[in-house]
């Protein structure tokens, strides 16, 4: 089979039907739209009217809440951490902060903290110093001898 002979199955399209080409085409004159009235016009799109029936996008209750003052945290993989210091952009006897791992470009931008997750494998003995860390990853840390302080009222999760 060459690219050229690529076809599609037989009767898997169809052509675009010509509204408004005649009589003869049994979609002409009027298009299949009707008579006069908002929807034969062009433009008009009634999304969501039931003639007047509440709609049920509006007969549905509102769910969800979005918090306004909600905790915005980076979250961290103890492997992407792992890979900064075999890079070199980490140093390894200094406390990781949030500021260390904007200076060594792991996450772009502080928000309101960092959670340190537990996906890859550390390797070097560090102290970190952050706003939330799984249980995985304080394990992980504690494993290659590291140590995990947590910074203001995010608890462990």
């Amino acid at each position: 089979m060459k690219l050229n002979e690529i076809r599609d199955n037989e009767g898997s399209t169809k052509n675009r039907m010509r509204v408004g080409r005649g009589i003869g085409s049994g979609k002409g004159k009027t298009g299949g739209r009707g008579v006069k009235g908002q929807k034969s016009r062009t433009g008009v799109a009634i999304k969501g009217f039931e003639g007047g029936q509440m709609p049920l996008h509006r007969r549905l209750p509102k769910r969800g809440f979005n918090k306004p003052n909600a905790i915005e945290l980076n979250e961290v993989n103890v492997g992407r951490i792992q890979q900064a210091i075999e890079a070199g952009k980490l140093d390894k006897a200094a406390a990781v902060t949030v500021e260390s791992l904007v200076a060594a470009g792991v996450v772009s931008k502080p928000r309101d903290g960092v959670k340190i997750l537990g996906v890859g494998e550390l390797k070097t003995k560090l102290s970190f110093q952050v706003h939330g860390a799984s249980k995985s990853a304080v394990e992980a840390i504690e494993k290659a001898g590291g140590s995990v302080t947590l910074l203001g009222a995010v608890a462990q999760a």
